[in-house]
């Protein structure tokens, strides 16, 4: 068999009887990976929440995680959702970090929450001082990140690797796994500047020192004649430099948001939330040849085939 599903209660292991697919997703940032599945429920069949769950697929590693929800209807069959140790990162703490880097409060976080970690990049970037009160895990650590983006114009995406949390550089995540119009069955277009464009940046700082407020503007009078003023507004920490950031957001948001969803496309267990893939798609309105950040992932494994839904941004593709 292709697919080799265990969970685990107590010294038990079962190796359930799957139905249909078995669906493991993962977004880039925000959420945890996510494992579901339907079972046959017999006499021997005992698991519960919080058993340790493990996928694999043609002999590697696709999914560890745990059981956090268990359904059942008449038919004695059970919908089991299991997710990764991301799922921890909804809790919510206080931190004041100082002179760490994104990696550096990571472990930090892991260590608090009891959690394993795998490989960490070095970010490179020191956050000078930021405090996170009362915040969720995954907001603490997407506020670590956009710093060093912003600082560094390196992007790294926080995952979980078949249990260890791992975090890297998207440059280090890049696959040889093409999509075109032969591995992808259909697709979805999207251009817009209704989320995520902003041609005027604003940035303001209280200076206590000074007694006034300092302001930073970057801005795009060309986008700005095309689609009316889209301002973005934002206070700034003290340490931050405000006309970086201001030059570095409108280099970000000044543009057309644009996505591509694809369905049905050849599945790789490589691919998943957080990768760069090589897509070549002639979409009749824009023509894509580029590597292409994968924003969310969904692999569906039925019998002996694994098929993927993906929504990607990257090059022209934003």
């Amino acid at each position: 068999m292709a697919a080799e599903l265990i969970v685990q209660n107590g010294d038990t292991v079962y190796f359930p009887l799957v139905c249909e697919e078995i669906n493991w997703e993962t977004e880039r940032y925000g959420s945890p990976g996510k494992l579901t599945f339907k079972c046959v429920l017999d006499s021997q069949l005992q698991i519960e929440e919080g058993n340790p769950v493990r996928f694999r697929w043609n002999g590697e590693n696709v999914f560890y995680g745990f059981i956090f929800k268990i359904e059942k209807e008449k038919e004695p069959i059970l919908s089991v959702t299991a997710y990764d140790q991301l799922r921890y990162f909804k809790n919510k703490e206080t931190y004041v970090i100082t002179g760490k880097t994104a990696g550096d409060v990571l472990n930090w976080i892991a260590t608090d929450f009891n959690l394993q970690t795998g490989e960490i990049e070095d970010t490179g970037y020191v956050i000078p001082s930021l405090v996170e009160d009362g915040k969720t895990l995954f907001d603490i650590m997407q506020d670590c990140l956009d710093q060093t983006l912003l600082n560094t114009g390196e992007m790294y995406v926080l995952y979980d690797d078949f249990g260890s949390l791992t975090l890297k550089s998207i440059g280090n995540l890049v696959t040889n796994v093409l999509i075109d119009a032969e591995t992808g069955e259909n697709y979805k277009f999207t251009s817009s500047i209704d989320e995520n464009t902003y041609n005027k940046i604003k940035l303001v700082y209280d200076n206590k020192n000074t007694g006034q407020r300092d302001v930073y503007i970057a801005q795009d009078s060309s986008n700005m004649n095309d689609w009316g003023l889209l301002q973005y507004y934002d206070k700034l920490s003290e340490g931050e430099n405000g006309k970086e950031k201001a030059d570095a957001l409108l280099e970000l948001y000044n543009r057309k948001s644009k996505s591509l969803q694809i369905t049905n496309a050849i599945g790789k267990i490589s691919v998943r939330a957080g990768c760069m893939i090589p897509v070549m798609m002639d979409l009749e309105i824009e023509k894509v040849k580029c590597l292409m950040l994968v924003e969310s992932c969904q692999h569906v494994f039925k019998e002996n085939e694994d098929f993927m839904n993906l929504k990607v941004r990257g090059g022209d593709i934003v």
